[in-house]
């Protein structure tokens, strides 16, 4: 999908584009297409990064 999945580190801040009411969530790893992502809404979430493209968060 995106290669902006790939530069994403532990620590960044993300949105799911299809998931708006999970609200801000913070990559924990990214290894290979599997981000594991922390969301304030529901928690720990593993994202297939070859399915979908986080949207990084700069301004929180």
């Amino acid at each position: 999908m995106s290669d902006l999945n790939g530069l994403l580190e532990p620590g960044s801040l993300v949105r799911h584009p299809d998931q708006p009411d999970w609200g801000i969530g913070q990559v924990q790893s990214n290894i290979g297409d599997r981000i594991t992502v922390n969301f304030r809404e529901v928690g720990k979430v593993v994202i297939d990064g070859s399915r979908v493209s986080l949207l990084p968060v700069f301004d929180e």
